[in-house]
């Protein structure tokens, strides 16, 4: 790294003179070192790989880099060879020495580490050929294949820090917000506040001292694009940072990130001590004048920090609580300064902007945003797609891309070949869409259509063995514990629909306990004070509206179609199909099944414990649940 820079024309040339020193032909192999590949034994994949460059003398003829999370967590650890671009999976360590032999050094493929086509058999070898990578549009994700995150050289010779420059040295603070609200771009935190109207906001409010602020808590369960995107790419929230900071005249930011990612903290604590001492970060930046000064907070876990005047107070030192909305955060925010929020996604994009310009962003997502900010969702969106679908991972695709697309396209299907039941969007607080939804475009106007929402990007995807009652049940419990009890509404409310959804998942309810669900639920979502209680109701409203035979059917049949909740689950053995081969009995952890080896066994109901391992373990068909 050289010394501090103190002019754009010194950071154009030391991004020239990064480019000479990099040959673009050299074989380059990059490792997955994000947290989901580290738990692959990614880190030792690595490792494996600089032996085996050392120990046929190919330092300095074969670079080595640990990037962050690639995105195709269900296939890692992955590994790409460049410049071929070709791309193997679940690799070990021991498979390390065999590439650097047969790829490496003899130009041969490793066929047994690409993915198969598991329709026809074939091997796919690049991004090109994946259909997960290939139906993607990585804007913001896709500087993750080339650059190592704890490199701020990397970043510069790939382009980083040239729309700082741009900015800086070439634009006004008005013309950046001017650029910014003419990109339609929305904050990706999930409520969708076009982010030039924020900026201008600020901009025009009076105090003495104004503040930017990075919401990285991304509490949600199953969502992590923004821990990625920090441990992949910190540089990029770093930039967006900077250029926000310069437009509303702010000269001190703070970046807010749950403690549970490690390495996603130790990264961005890593970036902003290099762009200091690059001169991206402190006085006079780049001799424009302009200083800023950035600084990390540490949340201790609670889903409500996530909410924003919760996230302050807790940057303050004060409990996380939410405070009424009628005071602006734009004008009256952290210490009561104006404040600019946004989450790591949107900062993410703000280089983007200003170098491509709004123009092209527009071409990019749903809607028309000519004479409104509001109007539409433009530019990529990241998706974490998890639950019962083959291709887990973290998926970006153009605002308007159809749930279908990213399901199957792009996530391959349901596991197992089973029934595609439904998918929650949004996190938690999300609604539920049923199958009627596959086709419909995904974005901010059209998911809150439906009783949805964007939310920070999480995707939950089930099948038919999930069971809607006891999905919505699970969030809401998990609602009640992250309250922070403010409001009656939220901290009263949530709990009385938590246990509206336990009586009719035990039986017990009747059919007038749907309409007083359904009447609860939009009192708690009119009546509460942050968006955590205006949005509990989702998972509650959205299944009962697209799902209502299923609570019917608790309610009416006596049960559970999905055959999860245990209070109206029973389980016997057929004895004409019972061969008494026992492991049905060798599995039950209760002991509650009984009988001799080689006859029709049976199952004792005061010793059942309602676990279903009888019925997986056998082979058939005997165990009947019903």
């Amino acid at each position: 790294m050289a010394t501090k820079l103190s002019s754009c024309d010194e950071l154009a040339a030391y991004r020239k003179m990064l480019g000479a020193k990099h040959d673009p032909n050299r074989t380059c192999i990059t490792v997955c070192g994000g947290t989901g590949c580290r738990a692959c034994r990614g880190l030792d994949v690595a490792e494996s790989f600089r032996q085996a460059i050392q120990a046929r003398a190919l330092e300095g003829k074969v670079d080595l880099r640990v990037t962050g999370c690639l995105g195709f967590c269900e296939k890692g650890p992955v590994v790409t060879i460049r410049p071929k671009g070709l791309i193997y999976v679940k690799t070990t360590p021991e498979d390390a020495k065999e590439v650097v032999e047969k790829t490496v050094l003899r130009g041969e493929e490793v066929e047994r580490l690409f993915l198969k086509d598991p329709q026809t058999g074939k091997r796919q070898r690049t991004r090109e050929e994946i259909p997960f990578y290939k139906n993607q549009m990585p804007l913001i994700f896709g500087a993750n294949f080339e650059l190592d995150p704890q490199s701020i050289d990397d970043y510069v010779r790939l382009g980083g820090y040239s729309a700082l420059a741009k900015a800086l040295g070439a634009m006004k603070p008005e013309q950046i917000i001017e650029a910014v609200s003419r990109s339609g771009l929305r904050g990706r935190g999930g409520a969708g506040y076009p982010a030039g109207l924020k900026w201008a906001s600020c901009r025009k409010a009076e105090g003495n001292g104004k503040y930017i602020v990075c919401n990285a808590d991304e509490g949600d369960p199953g969502a992590y694009a923004n821990r990625s995107l920090m441990e992949g790419n910190p540089h990029s929230v770093v930039e967006g940072m900077i250029i926000g900071s310069f437009a509303i005249g702010a000269h001190e930011g703070f970046i807010y990130v749950r403690t549970e990612y490690p390495l996603a903290v130790e990264l961005m604590y890593k970036a902003i001590a290099d762009a200091r001492a690059l001169g991206l970060l402190g006085e006079n930046i780049l001799g424009s004048g302009h200083s800023l000064d950035l600084n990390i907070n540490r949340g201790g876990g609670a889903f409500v920090c996530g909410e924003s005047t919760a996230l302050m107070a807790s940057i303050e030192g004060r409990p996380g609580e939410p405070r009424a909305k009628h005071v602006h955060m734009v004008e009256r925010g952290l210490w009561d300064r104006p404040t600019v929020l946004n989450n790591v996604e949107t900062w993410s994009n703000v280089p983007l902007i200003v170098n491509r310009g709004p123009e092209w962003f527009t071409t990019i997502g749903t809607g028309n945003v000519t004479n409104n900010p509001w109007g539409g969702s433009k530019g990529t969106k990241i998706f974490s797609l998890v639950g019962k679908v083959n291709n887990t991972g973290l998926v970006e695709v153009p605002m308007g891309t159809t749930l279908r697309k990213i399901i199957y396209d792009i996530g391959g299907g349901i596991k197992e070949g089973k029934r595609f039941k439904g998918v929650q969007t949004g996190g938690p607080s999300g609604g539920i869409l049923g199958e009627q939804h596959l086709d419909l475009p995904i974005d901010y106007d059209q998911l809150v259509e439906v009783g949805s929402m964007m939310g920070s990007g999480g995707m939950i995807v089930m099948d038919e063995d999930n069971c809607m009652v006891d999905f919505a049940r699970f969030f809401l419990a998990f609602l009640e514990d992250e309250s922070c009890g403010k409001c009656t509404p939220c901290r009263e409310g949530v709990t009385q629909m938590r246990q509206l959804l336990e009586q009719i998942g035990a039986g017990k309810a009747t059919l007038a306990h749907l309409d007083l669900l359904k009447d609860l639920a939009e009192v708690v979502r009119d009546a509460s004070l942050c968006q955590l209680g205006v949005t509990a109701p989702n998972p509650v409203l959205t299944t009962l509206s697209y799902f209502r035979e299923e609570y019917e059917a608790h309610i009416r049949d006596g049960k559970c179609p999905a055959g999860v909740c245990k209070g109206l689950v029973h389980y016997h053995i057929d004895a004409e199909k019972c061969t008494g081969c026992t492991l049905c009995a060798r599995n039950c952890p209760s002991g509650a099944v009984q009988g001799e080896k080689k006859q029709p066994h049976r199952i004792i109901a005061e010793k059942c414990s309602k676990c279903g391992i009888c019925y997986d373990a056998c082979k058939f068909e005997a165990v009947v649940r019903n």
